[in-house]
């Protein structure tokens, strides 16, 4: 954990395989040392994942802080009307995101940013992210605070945290930016929250 922001190519590559089974499917992404969850899928990630698929996305949304590119990449494999762009700032994920793509036949703008930088406002219809909580609450808030102006009107953030990690603070803050957040599932201590522009 805590490798979101661990930019040290001078980390021992160690390529494996990942089989991630979802709705009676076996996705496979390829992994690697220096980034998030290397070694499988981690709950939140997935419970996420879940929930998405149960809202209807249309359009053109944004993985952020992707890591490997598996909610973006599942997601478009479950729902062909979503389009993805990949954000990350660890130049390794992003090469296997490349990677996991090709490997399931899917397209997407890979994109080495931090956060949200320079992206278009107003420009995309759902963002979703397992956001890097222990980068701080100044840049997490500036996650959201920046996923309002690149949404569109009616646009989604989706995103998981848990309780422990500062559920209720980041809801208090939601709130705040877009005037709703609602809490689509609750699992092991595990929210998931949606907040619509």
């Amino acid at each position: 954990m805590g490798m979101y922001f661990d930019n040290d190519p001078n980390i021992k590559s160690e390529t494996r395989i990942i089989d991630y089974y979802i709705n009676n499917t076996k996705l496979t992404f390829v992994s690697d040392n220096g980034v998030f969850c290397k070694d499988y899928i981690d709950f939140g990630t997935s419970l996420l994942i879940k929930c998405a698929l149960t809202q209807n996305l249309k359009g053109q949304g944004i993985d952020l802080g992707c890591g490997i590119g598996v909610i973006g990449i599942t997601i478009m494999h479950f729902n062909s009307a979503t389009k993805f762009d990949f954000i990350d700032v660890n130049k390794r994920a992003l090469e296997l995101t490349k990677i996991n793509l090709e490997n399931n036949k899917l397209n997407g703008l890979v994109l080495e940013n931090n956060g949200l930088e320079n992206i278009n406002e107003d420009s995309k219809d759902f963002i979703i992210t397992n956001p890097p909580i222990r980068a701080g609450k100044k840049v997490i808030y500036k996650f959201y605070e920046d996923s309002y102006k690149v949404l569109k009107n009616q646009g989604v953030l989706l995103l998981v945290i848990q309780k422990k990690q500062g559920a209720e603070s980041t809801i208090s803050k939601l709130n705040e930016i877009f005037g709703n957040c609602e809490t689509i599932e609750k699992s092991k201590g595990y929210y998931i929250l949606k907040a619509t522009k």
